[in-house]
């Protein structure tokens, strides 16, 4: 069955901007540990996280060190035209009841995600990727109830054809999963070939995310994002 349509207003067509060269030289991740940090230190630099996405690392930090690299394995991803929507959730699309925008309200979704009593997501790495969407990096999903309610959404990192989902947020049932089906009709339809989810979770499990072999996410990751890329 065809998953229902869900239609996307784009605020921001920014490409992404060229960044200045990363400062610092991030370790092999098919080598480093599967479940702890494989590089601690640097900054949350554009530059700086871009270069970890193209190595297959993304920041996590915890409650020992802010500056936490890590590349787990195995690795979570939603395939692309795999997503799973339930005839409840397809109603839910269906009805109406939700609109959504690329782009329209970033910097309210990431803080929106940071509001919770244990969090990740800390103000330098919320600095950080702010600069990342002005510069056409960052982009977020954002799902609203009337004019501007915003009931839901999600954030995360584009480099070539591959998109690092960050983290969501509900506020209102079923915004989040809302902005997870746009976010993978926007895969298809702009040609993104890896979504990264990063580690499996229930909720993204029941939408048809998988894991796989480190190995076998960084060698999608080097079809995506190129030798050339920035």
């Amino acid at each position: 069955m065809t998953n229902p349509h869900t239609p996307i207003q784009v605020c921001t067509a920014l490409p992404p901007q060229p960044l200045a060269p990363c400062k610092y030289r991030f370790p092999d991740a098919s080598r480093g540990p599967r479940d702890q940090p494989v590089a601690m230190g640097g900054d949350f630099e554009p530059e700086t996280i871009v270069a970890a996405y193209r190595h297959g690392i993304f920041p996590w930090p915890n409650d020992y060190e802010e500056l936490c690299w890590f590349s787990p394995d195995p690795r979570a991803i939603l395939p692309v035209g795999a997503l799973h929507v339930s005839r409840r959730l397809a109603r839910v699309i269906r009805q109406g009841r939700f609109r959504v925008t690329l782009d329209g309200a970033f910097g309210r979704v990431i803080e929106a995600c940071a509001a919770r009593s244990a969090t990740w997501i800390t103000p330098r790495l919320i600095d950080g990727y702010l600069r990342l969407h002005q510069l056409g990096w960052a982009h977020s999903f954002e799902v609203w109830m009337g004019e501007d309610e915003l009931a839901g959404g999600l954030y995360g990192v584009g480099v070539g054809t591959m998109f690092g989902a960050e983290s969501m947020f509900h506020t209102v049932s079923d915004a989040s999963k809302v902005a997870m089906a746009a976010m993978m009709q926007h895969a298809e339809d702009a040609g993104w070939t890896l979504v990264d989810v990063q580690v499996l979770t229930e909720h993204t499990k029941s939408m048809g995310a998988v894991e796989i072999r480190r190995a076998e996410y960084l060698r999608r990751l080097a079809a995506a994002v190129g030798p050339f890329a920035p």
